[in-house]
């Protein structure tokens, strides 16, 4: 396998819009579109995979049941699944970094005092 640098993920500053009431839902959403994203470039692969095949006379079906993949291949597959799990949970990454950002000890120590007031 080789070296590459992961390349940096962009993210907009700021609040994000939320559309639903219910906490969460934003981001159940967002996930969901994510995976929809995934499922239909997937399934048009493996649309375009089975046609061209077809057009070769390959029973890719058959070949697919008796294949046997090498270390190279597992681990290529275990890259492209962390790339959708890094994009799938991108959001909730996001916000908890912000969230961590915004606690300081300062606003801990205000915390604190404005329990002791009462």
């Amino acid at each position: 396998m080789t070296d590459e640098i992961a390349p940096m993920l962009r993210s907009a500053k700021g609040k994000r819009p939320s559309f639903y009431d219910t906490p969460g839902l934003d981001q159940m959403m967002s996930m969901i579109m994510v995976l929809a994203g995934e499922v239909s470039v997937l399934a048009d692969q493996v649309d375009l995979m089975q046609r061209v095949a077809a057009e070769k006379g390959l029973d890719l079906a058959g070949g697919m049941k008796t294949i046997t993949l090498d270390q190279d291949a597992l681990e290529a597959r275990e890259a492209r699944r962390q790339a959708m799990l890094d994009r799938l949970f991108y959001l909730m990454r996001k916000e908890a970094a912000e969230a961590e950002a915004q606690e300081t000890s300062e606003g801990y120590s205000q915390v604190i005092a404005d329990i002791a007031k009462g």
